[in-house]
């Protein structure tokens, strides 16, 4: 499984939505189509990020299948925790966690 960390993505919900699209959704699909599963990490963030995450993970996991893509918010130990969960749950994709 391939992670790949997303950082410094802006405060704005709409911003942050739009960056992601513009300098990370093609490296992942890149992953994705070389046969790789991919879970993706980005910093947490409130209650208005929830949306566009889940809806770009999920979107990725239908257009990719049988590749397995989750992604998940937060830091430390509790990130490393659900990472290496994800890598050993064969049947978990298309899955936004926070930690």
């Amino acid at each position: 499984m391939k992670c790949i960390a997303v950082d410094d993505l802006p405060k704005d919900p709409l911003a942050a939505a739009s960056l992601f699209h513009q300098h990370w959704l093609s490296h992942i699909e890149h992953q994705l189509e070389d046969g790789l599963d991919v879970v993706i990490t980005v910093p947490a963030a409130d209650h208005t990020h929830r949306d566009w995450r889940r809806a770009i993970t999920a979107g990725l996991a239908r257009k990719h299948t049988p590749r397995r893509v989750n992604m998940v918010a937060g830091e430390g130990a509790a990130l490393d925790a659900t990472v290496s969960y994800l890598a050993s749950a064969p049947g978990v994709t298309g899955q936004y966690l926070e930690t």
